[in-house]
């Protein structure tokens, strides 16, 4: 058993997450296991904010480029994988970064979330869609009341999910789920700046993107993998799809990108906020990387 550390750092989206834990990660002489959703999916670069060849060479990145985009990774898949890749690096005398905003990603791993393995099913989705939300979260009631009792009557995606495990397994939902919470010492470090500055970042970012050759990225996308594919329709290229069919202009599909970003990340800071073990910086102050690295050291140092 090991008692290497994890280090988490995350945020909502154009807080400077990347760029902190490069400089971290080189002075811990550790490496980066990517918690994001869409990283995950290989050509899927700059909408992404994926980094950078010359980033990669500087610290190895994991997680990231490992899925078609025709293919789905589920959450139980990413926990596994960074699990295994988290023991890895401990056994080697490593202290990993996980490093991202997809908050489920994270959550999946630092509390150790029991998920049922069980993939999606569609044909019997359509089957229960088909009869209505009412009738459904019905079912559920019958089947699984404790899971029916966490479960808005009006969220028919957690609906269908309960059902489809327990049509699946015999078994209620409510009963496969838990925590098993990791056995190592886990540092999680939040980035949050108030409003006015996320949306200059945010502004910053989307302009950099389009300079970087956003529009380029997501025609040769729609070209090979088709307009209807689910990936094409996320921040970032659902709006810039949006100009390449002609529906707005290339700075109504800017303006529109800002404004979706700025609601996503409203989303996410609303999720890490829910969780009192996050220790928050402000992603704008002057000495952030030091005050960081402090409060790491602190940390390592007081584990003996």
């Amino acid at each position: 058993m090991t008692n290497k550390p994890l280090i988490v750092i995350c945020g909502a989206t154009a807080t400077g997450k990347s760029g902190l834990a490069l400089d971290i990660a080189q002075r811990l002489n550790s490496v980066i296991i990517s918690a994001d959703s869409r990283q995950v999916y290989r050509e899927f670069d700059i909408g992404t904010a994926k980094p950078t060849p010359a980033e990669q060479e500087r610290v190895s990145h994991y997680l990231i480029d490992i899925c078609n985009p025709r293919e789905t990774l589920t959450v139980a898949d990413y926990q596994e994988q960074a699990q295994n890749l988290i023991a890895q690096f401990h056994e080697r005398g490593c202290i990993p970064l996980l490093v991202g905003g997809t908050g489920l990603y994270i959550k999946s791993v630092v509390r150790g979330m029991k998920i049922p393995r069980v993939a999606p099913q569609k044909e019997l989705r359509e089957q229960l869609e088909s009869l209505g939300q009412s009738q459904v979260y019905a079912f559920l009631q019958q089947v699984d009341p404790a899971a029916a009792q966490k479960i808005h009557p009006n969220d028919p995606v957690r609906t269908l999910r309960a059902l489809e495990v327990y049509y699946a397994t015999g078994i209620p939902i409510s009963q496969q789920q838990g925590e098993i919470p990791p056995t190592y010492p886990i540092l999680q470090l939040g980035l949050d700046c108030d409003s006015s500055h996320l949306l200059k970042r945010i502004e910053q970012r989307t302009e950099k993107m389009l300079k970087d050759g956003l529009v380029a990225e997501v025609k040769l996308l729609c070209q090979k993998y088709g307009m209807d594919l689910p990936l094409l329709d996320t921040l970032g290229y659902r709006e810039i799809k949006q100009y390449l069919v002609g529906e707005v202009s290339l700075s109504e599909a800017q303006d529109l990108t800002v404004l979706h970003t700025r609601q996503f990340a409203k989303r996410q800071r609303t999720w890490f906020k829910a969780y009192p073990e996050i220790e928050w910086f402000d992603a704008n102050q002057q000495n952030l990387l030091e005050t960081v690295w402090h409060r790491i050291q602190g940390f390592i140092g007081s584990m003996g």
